[in-house]
C-alpha cells in the first residue's frame, strides 16, 4: 500500500521501515511477517532498512499483534505529479487487482459472519483455497510497471484504488473540471467480489465505492500514447484494461460515472 501510494506521485520507493507490537513475541509469527515485508520490498525495489519490535503485555491478547510501517521515495522534481496533467480525451487504463487488496475488511468480516463460513473453510469463489487465504491474497505492487510507463511518456495521472473504490479514487488524478467515464463491462468482475456482493446483499454502487472490484490502479494516458503504454505495462507483467476516458465535467455532474453497473450483482 505504501509503495503504491508513492508511485502515483511519480516517485520511486527508496526504503521501508516497519513497527511490530505484540503482548509476547512469537518468533515464528514475527519471522513470517518480516519475510512478507521483505518480499514486498523486493517487488518494489525498496530497501528494508530497519524497524521496531515492541512487547507490551496486557495491551494485546494472545496471538494478536499490531503492524504499521512507512516508505520514503524520491523523484526528480520535473517528474513529480503534484499538479493535475490530464486533459479531456485522455484514455483511462486499469490494471488488474490480485484480490480484495488492503481495504474494505470491516465489511468483509461482516459478510463472512453472515455467510456462516469459517476462515478455514473452502472459499466458494476460489477452488483449492481456504476462505481466509483467498481473501488475504497479498496486495499487488504496481511500482516497477508504473515507473516504466511513466518513463515512456504520455501518462498524465495515476490513482491507487483503495478505500473509496472506483468512485472516490480516480478523481485524485485529474482536475475538478474533468470527469471520468468508466465502463465496468470492459473487464470481468472477479469472483471474490461477486461472492461478497451476493452473500452480503451489497448494492452495485456500494460495491464500487468500497472495493477495487478488480482494478487496483488506474492511469490516465494521452490518447496517442495509450497503445504504447498498454504494451509497456503488459510487458512488465500487468493485465491491462482500457476502461474509459476523461471528458469535460458539466456543472454539478459526478466526477466519475460508472457505465454498465446493471451487469453486476444487484
Amino acid at each position: 500500500m505504501c509503495v503504491n501510494d508513492l508511485v502515483v506521485q511519480g516517485a520511486e520507493p527508496l526504503f521501508f521501515l516497519d513497527y511490530y507490537a505484540t503482548g509476547k513475541l512469537d518468533v515464528e509469527a514475527a519471522r513470517t511477517v518480516v519475510a512478507g515485508i521483505a518480499e514486498g520490498c523486493r517487488q518494489s525495489g525498496a530497501a528494508l532498512i530497519g524497524g521496531e519490535t515492541a512487547e507490551m503485555p496486557g495491551m494485546y491478547t494472545d496471538g494478536d499483534f499490531d503492524l504499521a510501517g512507512f516508505a520514503v521515495g524520491a523523484a526528480e522534481r520535473e517528474n513529480l505529479i503534484l499538479e493535475p496533467r490530464a486533459e479531456a480525451g485522455d484514455v483511462i487504463l486499469g490494471l488488474a487487482a490480485s484480490g480484495v487488496h488492503s481495504n474494505g475488511f470491516s465489511l468483509v468480516r461482516r459478510i463472512v459472519d453472515r455467510s456462516g463460513l469459517g476462515w478455514g473453510d473452502d472459499a466458494p469463489f476460489a477452488k483449492g483455497q481456504s476462505l481466509g487465504d483467498a481473501l488475504l491474497t497479498p496486495t499487488r505492487i504496481y511500482v516497477k510497471s508504473c515507473l516504466a510507463a511513466l518513463a515512456s511518456g504520455g501518462v498524465t495521472g495515476l490513482a491507487h484504488i483503495t478505500g473509496g473504490g472506483l468512485l472516490d479514487n480516480p478523481p485524485r488524478s485529474f482536475a475538478k473540471h474533468l470527469a471520468a467515464e468508466i465502463d465496468v463491462e470492459s473487464w470481468t468482475l472477479p469472483p471474490v467480489f461477486r461472492w461478497l456482493a451476493e452473500t452480503g446483499g451489497v448494492p452495485a454502487e456500494e460495491l464500487a465505492r468500497t472495493f477495487n472490484c478488480g482494478i487496483g490502479m488506474t492511469l490516465t494516458v494521452s490518447a496517442d500514447r495509450a497503445g504504447a503504454v498498454t504494451e509497456i505495462l503488459a510487458e512488465a507483467g500487468e493485465t491491462v484494461f482500457r476502461i474509459g476516458k476523461l471528458t469535460d465535467r458539466a456543472g454539478d455532474a459526478p466526477s466519475v460515472t460508472l457505465q454498465g453497473l446493471r451487469t453486476w450483482p444487484a
